[in-house]
């Protein structure tokens, strides 16, 4: 049994939000994969289903960022699973957008949701590295990642989603390389630049 983790922060407020791109890749997986519906547990919303035979649940927490390890350290203890057998989806701020890297073990990058799910169930999960680009000034960091993706960044966000869904396979069956190799091949002709923010006047 696999459990995939979607990181993000609850609420249709934040919905949009460019921290919240691993939710959405957890949706696009269970959507694509016909996993049973999302049910409150674990202070979360969890869903089941089948990816290559292989039993996996889907889990999003909704104890919002900074809490993850939580959610994610019920569900593990529950269902007896290793860390090793919890993959994590997130936002990335070291990649460009459009992006993706698989990762074993490791730090935390100074990711909050990371961070937490460190402290909950140690560091030796696989996390899947989404990028979303830096705006280039660390003070800029917390408003750049709770800011909804701009219509344009549709361009590359929603191809992208779409191969993860459709190319997650490769991850079950712990083919990182094959996966990356697959989403860069589908992501190739797309542009990758984030949408240029849009500045309010004073």
């Amino acid at each position: 049994m696999l459990l995939i983790v979607g990181l993000g922060n609850p609420g249709s407020q934040y919905s949009k939000n460019r921290h919240n791109i691993g939710f959405m890749a957890v949706d696009e997986i269970v959507r694509r994969h016909g996993f049973g519906a999302f049910r409150a547990k674990f202070q979360g919303e969890l869903a089941e289903g089948k990816i290559n035979t292989q039993k996996v649940l889907a889990l999003k927490p909704m104890t919002f960022m900074n809490e993850s390890g939580r959610s994610v350290a019920q569900a593990v203890k529950f269902y007896k699973i290793a860390p090793e057998d919890v993959i994590v989806l997130h936002d990335e701020l070291d990649l460009a957008a459009g992006k993706l890297r698989v990762k074993s073990g490791g730090g935390h990058g100074g990711h909050n949701g990371l961070r937490s799910i460190h402290a909950q169930i140690g560091p030796d999960y696989r996390r899947i590295r989404l990028g979303i680009g830096h705006p280039g000034d660390k003070a800029k960091v917390t408003s750049h990642v709770l800011k909804d993706f701009a219509k344009a960044d549709g361009e590359w966000l929603e191809p992208e989603l779409e191969a993860i869904a459709d190319h997650f396979d490769t991850v079950i069956k712990g083919e990182d390389a094959n996966f990356m190799t697959e989403v860069a091949r589908v992501m190739k002709p797309q542009t990758h630049k984030p949408a240029p923010e849009i500045k309010e006047d004073d």
